[in-house]
């Protein structure tokens, strides 16, 4: 079935919800403006739910006649999967860790052995456990003492990222009561008893204030910092060296860092590099000096190093300059190499630098478009680096780099069930140019035989803010849009980090436009190249990502033939003009301040909420959760209220909202995999692939 008008739904569907209006009136800059929807804010309000089931039933209906074909695809993706599976142990300390699922159980099981991979396993925490009696759980801390007896761990059971931090005794199995609730990081000292954590506060959820907890102490928690800066978080962490606790502050665009010796707990923690506004840092350690990756110099950052006793800005001496081609991402050190962490043309790299000699060697990588991350690295004292590589092709795989060998070996490759080949698949990487002449990668899968005419359906995707790079995946599931003839392509558009610190400036603040007309000229180049044609072009996003659907489907709403959206952030004015909703103020240096009339007159450009319009539009699937913190629900439900009220078309218009879940949608992998097999049945269907 192909879901292109309501007309062509064999079966019987209810007429979309409609949401009252309840017109505010707001006076802005000396525009008037009207928001009929305003009151879907109301989540305590009955009258909210009910419409957000009432869409939830509507998109049910309008896809019931798929429910076979999700079912298909959900079995074929979970039958790629290996489901009872292991992941390479690490170590840390004289412990060997890992994760490991079981058939049939949402979530993974954390486990350890003692000495040696052949010991009795122990479990530290099973999730499945931990989740019993939830609809959504995720968990945030997990960090170990360095004697390996103590646990401290944070679980989230409503979606809305409060984490409840709690210390287990893994000798006894017993975990105590909540110790702290809305943390976020955590890192313990040397004494093996006194853990610093975070806690947010809870009308912004920013990370604000860090705490020190001894165990067995009589009195309260003591408060060791709180940011008075709004648009600072802070999170605390141990040097790999193990010698070092580091306190980090920072905002979008300004960071801070404070150290304490790991082995006294109660001394006093010293700045290492007053804050600059502008100028970011981070700390690694080594020997006598700690090491900075910092943009003082230009935007895509160097490393220097400075003294442990006197590390300020006047004693820092540069080890990797600046360099405007590359990107320096992150530095790991280690006891006898460092690895630095960059990226140029757009894709990343990994150079292994030897400390004794000052020899280095990069890393190499056989694809045109790929991801490489750190994996595990607890150990200081190694000569091997672990690494994560996948690419569009390339299912995930665990590499040992040997710093002696300069040598990569593989210890374990995600399997993909069913006889996967991937000699059937092409991967590639071209560009498309901007409006202002600037090359926009695009990194693209399909199976080999599809055609290049312009009738190949393809599906593209986007993201473009905070700096991010757009990772380049491989997934199993895609293969059931690609076994049936689709296309799979990525935008790297400005905004995102793919082409370094200025490629983000470029798609930020006063410049945000270039994000989306760097995504046209990117379905552009698919059409013009006979990827793809305009009627069989599909386009998905999700968050700042669904800001890029909303932005693009009303400035070229001929260009796409479906929309699928995820938690998008679409009411941009709106919620930027509220300073007490999680994230606003924060989010000033990424958006802008609407509060100030030349950032509102240009958002006004783009803010999808505020540019819909009575024309036509390509089908959509919204989807949203009612306990995201990050993107309120109530702007995808306050966008496709609207905008039923506008469109021309009779085009599907679905609201899907997960009552039970946050900004990454529900949190087992089961449920995963079936949220994943609607999207898909709804893209397949707008492309008249029904089986």
């Amino acid at each position: 079935m192909t879901l292109k008008t309501l007309e062509d739904t064999p079966t019987a569907v209810p007429n979309p919800p409609t949401a009252k209006k309840l017109p505010k009136v707001d006076v802005v800059h000396g525009d008037v403006r009207q928001d009929d929807y305003f009151w879907l804010r109301e989540k305590s309000n009955p009258e909210v739910a009910a419409y957000l089931e009432a869409e939830n039933a509507y998109s049910d209906a309008l896809m019931k006649p798929t429910e076979a074909f999700q079912g298909a695809l959900y079995d074929e993706m979970l039958a790629r999967i290996q489901e009872t599976d292991v992941q390479v142990p690490y170590r840390h300390g004289a412990y060997f860790y890992y994760s490991r699922t079981e058939a049939g159980k949402q979530y993974p099981i954390l486990c350890r052995k003692h000495g040696s991979l052949d010991a009795p396993e122990e479990v530290t925490l099973d999730l499945n456990a931990l989740a019993e009696g939830h609809t959504f759980l995720s968990l945030g801390t997990y960090v170990v003492s360095d004697d390996g007896h103590l646990l401290a761990y944070s679980t989230d059971t409503t979606g809305f990222r409060q984490y409840d931090l709690f210390i287990k005794d893994l000798r006894t199995g017993v975990t105590g009561p909540a110790l702290a609730a809305r943390t976020g990081s955590a890192a313990w000292a040397a004494d093996n008893r006194t853990l610093f954590y975070t806690v947010e506060d809870e009308a912004t959820k920013r990370q604000y204030r860090l705490y020190r907890h001894e165990l067995g102490a009589a009195t309260p928690d003591g408060l060791v910092y709180e940011e008075a800066d709004e648009a600072f978080n802070v999170g605390v962490g141990r040097t790999r060296s193990r010698a070092y606790l580091v306190l980090g502050a920072g905002s979008l665009t300004t960071s801070e860092a404070s150290a304490l010796a790991a082995d006294d707990p109660r001394g006093i923690w010293r700045t290492i590099a007053p804050r600059v506004h502008d100028q970011e840092y981070d700390v690694d350690h080594h020997g006598g000096f700690f090491y900075l990756r910092v943009n003082d110099t230009g935007r895509n950052f160097r490393l220097v190093k400075a003294p442990v006793e006197a590390p300020g800005r006047e004693n820092w001496t540069e080890v990797v300059p600046h360099r405007p081609e590359v990107m320096l991402e992150g530095a790991d050190f280690f006891q006898d190499f460092y690895v630095l962490l960059e990226r140029e043309k757009g894709l990343p790299r990994l150079r292994v630098v030897d400390l004794g000699s000052g020899g280095s060697a990069d890393v190499p990588f056989p694809e045109p478009a790929y991801s490489v991350f750190p994996a595990a690295n607890m150990e200081w004292q190694t000569r091997k680096f672990r690494y994560s590589y996948e690419s569009l092709v390339t299912p995930r795989s665990i590499f040992d780099y040997d710093v002696d060998a300069r040598a990569s070996l593989l210890l374990k490759e995600t399997p993909v069930l069913g006889g996967y080949d991937r000699t059937q698949y092409t991967s590639e990487r071209l560009f498309a140019t901007a409006p202002d002449g600037v090359q926009v990668p695009l990194s693209i899968v399909y199976r080999k035989g599809t055609p290049r005419d312009g009738s190949a359906p393809t599906l593209l995707g986007g993201y473009g803010a905070y700096g991010f790079p757009l990772p380049v995946t491989f997934s199993s599931g895609r293969l059931s849009l690609l076994d049936r003839g689709m296309v799979v392509a990525l935008a790297h558009v400005r905004g995102g980090g793919e082409m370094g610190k200025p490629w983000h400036d470029d798609g930020r603040m006063l410049k945000k436009r270039n994000t989306f007309t760097d995504f046209i000229a990117c379905a552009e180049e698919l059409t013009a190249r006979g990827y793809t044609s305009a009627d069989r072009l599909a386009i998905e996003g999700g968050s700042a990502g669904g800001l890029l659907m909303g932005a693009v489907t009303n400035m070229r709403p001929e260009l796409f033939h479906a929309v699928v959206s995820h938690v998008p952030f679409v009411d941009v004015i709106n919620t930027m003009l509220d300073p007490t909703l999680p994230l606003t103020v924060g989010e000033y240096e990424e958006w802008g301040n609407p509060q100030i009339k030349e950032h509102y007159d240009y958002m006004k450009t783009y803010c999808p909420y505020t540019n819909l319009d009575a024309k036509r539009y390509p089908s959509l699937l919204v989807k949203t959760s009612f306990n995201d913190s990050q993107v309120m629900y109530w702007e995808p439900a306050k966008y496709v209220a609207k905008l039923r009220t506008l469109k021309t078309d009779t085009s599907p218009l679905l609201l899907k909202t997960n009552m039970g879940a946050g900004h990454g949608g529900s949190s087992g992998r089961y449920d995963r995999l079936r949220e994943v097999a609607f999207d898909y049945a709804f893209i397949l269907g707008q492309m008249g692939i029904a089986r």
